[in-house]
């Protein structure tokens, strides 16, 4: 996108309405989905830097969440990095969402804020999709009925993303929250499709794809039991991302082939800390590039172990801003002290209306 060294994009959600309103939910999902699949095929490390997640542990009496930031870096342009926050009682407790996130993008020459956007709308779609782009890759061909366990924000977008890529017949929905499966019908209402709740046992026993996405915590794992498995399932996990958070039982796991996004994180925080490396297989790099390699194992149990790559947020901070700056829509701001004499901090006070706006100050007391 074109940037005025001086200026900072901000895209707020009312412009990401604007754009979604104006490319379609469907069609901004498949763009999403295509987008992130390039990227990935793409993907060179010598060009593209990525950086696993780093953070703080925040403190809750019930179950702590974290602060976390997720750097990449596209060498000899731009910089993306993700502020993102867990916090497992939001919804219950401040009416927020889970996940709660912000997206920006700096010139990685000068160092300037090109752009500033919400990331929490972004980090569900872009989740999503990543999980489409994994399933299309492990899972059947037949595949016609997912389960999801966990029905709050993410099963949304599982759903949604999973059903652009493979003609789904029916929907099972479990949670442990009955308000939450209760209302997943409701909340994908949009897409068409048939949305039962059912315990967790029929789940499991007739899904051919599983996506969990739940807020279990430390230690309190596995959310399924994988007894009574179709013997070519594949699961997206999609809520660890914690040491000790898991939530796939070890034995699935190990007659799995279990795909990560991002190893280096995924041993960490993901599935994967269950097994030893060697017992990890391709990541999502390397089967997006190589998926005849892997043909053999969509007719076997499949695992996506999707902890969050700073890619997905590369990729849809950039859909996003392209559409912005078609569509006229973010509002240009001043933020950075720039512009001015760069050898003198007090430069702003020089520029013109800066005597005028403090006399208003001044006059009217504030």
């Amino acid at each position: 996108m074109k940037s005025d060294a001086t200026r900072t994009l901000l895209v707020t959600r009312a412009d990401l309405r604007c754009i979604v309103e104006a490319v379609g939910a469907d069609a901004l999902m498949d763009e999403l989905i295509r987008a992130l699949t390039d990227a990935l095929r793409t993907f060179d490390g010598e060009l593209t830097e990525v950086r696993k997640r780093d953070g703080f542990l925040t403190e809750h009496p019930r179950q702590p969440g974290c602060l976390e930031w997720m750097p990449v870096m596209q060498k000899g342009g731009a910089v993306t990095v993700k502020m993102v926050s867990y916090s497992p009682f939001n919804p219950e407790e401040q009416g927020l969402p889970t996940i709660i996130a912000t997206n920006s993008l700096y010139d990685s020459r000068t160092g300037h804020l090109v752009a500033l956007m919400d990331g929490v709308f972004a980090t569900a779609l872009r989740t999503g999709a990543a999980s489409a782009v994994a399933t299309r890759c492990l899972a059947s061909p037949d595949s016609r009925v997912l389960g999801l366990v966990g029905c709050g924000a993410q099963a949304v977008t599982q759903l949604h993303a999973i059903s652009r890529v493979f003609p789904l017949t029916e929907v099972l929905a479990y949670d442990t929250n009955p308000e939450a499966q209760a209302s997943l019908a409701r909340r994908t209402a949009f897409l068409g499709l048939d949305v039962k709740q059912v315990s967790l046992s029929e789940l499991e026993e007739r899904s051919d794809i599983i996506c969990t996405a739940t807020s279990i915590a430390v230690g309190a794992g596995p959310v399924i039991s994988g007894k009574a498995l179709k013997p070519h399932v594949h699961v997206n996990a999609v809520g660890s991302d914690l040491p000790g958070k898991t939530e796939l039982p070890r034995a699935l796991l190990e007659k799995s082939l279990v795909c990560p996004d991002f190893t280096v994180q995924a041993l960490v925080e993901g599935e994967c800390q269950q097994l030893k490396p060697e017992q990890v297989g391709p990541d999502l790099v390397t089967l997006v590039k190589n998926p005849d390699r892997y043909e053999s194992w969509r007719q076997k149990a499949t695992v996506f172990d999707s902890t969050g790559y700073a890619l997905e947020d590369q990729v849809v901070t950039a859909l996003f801003l392209r559409h912005a700056e078609r569509l006229g829509l973010g509002t240009s701001v001043g933020l950075e002290t720039v512009g001015g004499d760069a050898l003198d901090p007090y430069s702003l006070l020089h520029e013109p209306g800066a005597a005028a706006r403090g006399n208003l100050r001044r006059a009217t007391g504030s």
